[in-house]
């Protein structure tokens, strides 16, 4: 028995129809946002924090802000790749916890459109069974053919604030030397 999109939107949160920034990493297709999309840059000088989890690559300033940096393919358990032309930083902006917006560079192997994706387009998130969880998915679009995840982001980086506070102060003693 398949559960029907009002069912899946009371226990999980489902995408809504929009303007969605769409990319590649480990040659399958993602989606958030646009509107939680600051910018796209192309290559950025990391700079290491040490004690932070394998996926946070570092953090980078920009423009003055020093923000941390999420390799997304280490996140998502993907196999290490070289970073190619097309490989670039996509800035988020996120809630923390406390309600502190927060911004995240991700690393992705390469952008590919703003799509506009219709309702029609969205389906719920399948249940994966078991042990795995679609937590970070909030729904499948069929766009030109193609499936795409469309991600909760919040979730997928999960920066709790005591998180983001200790990567910015060690960010910040680790910039000054």
């Amino acid at each position: 028995m398949s559960a029907t999109l009002a069912e899946t939107t009371a226990t999980h949160a489902v995408a809504a129809p929009g303007k969605y920034l769409t990319f590649l990493l480990g040659g399958e297709s993602y989606g958030i946002p646009v509107l939680k999309v600051r910018e796209i840059i192309r290559h950025v000088d990391v700079t290491t924090v040490p004690q932070m989890p394998s996926y946070v690559k570092g953090v980078t300033n920009l423009r003055g802000k020093i923000i941390p940096v999420v390799d997304l393919r280490i996140k998502f358990g993907l196999p290490d790749a070289e970073n190619s032309e097309q490989s670039c930083v996509v800035v988020v902006q996120v809630q923390s916890s406390s309600n502190q917006r927060i911004q995240i560079g991700l690393v992705v192997d390469g952008v590919e459109e703003v799509a506009n994706i219709s309702a029609t387009e969205i389906e719920p998130t399948p249940d994966f069974g078991g042990a795995l969880s679609g937590d970070t998915i909030l729904g499948m679009a069929k766009v030109k053919g193609r499936v795409k995840a469309l991600l909760d982001i919040e979730r997928v980086v999960g920066l709790s604030e005591e998180a983001a506070r200790s990567i910015s102060v060690q960010a910040e003693a680790a910039m000054t030397l």
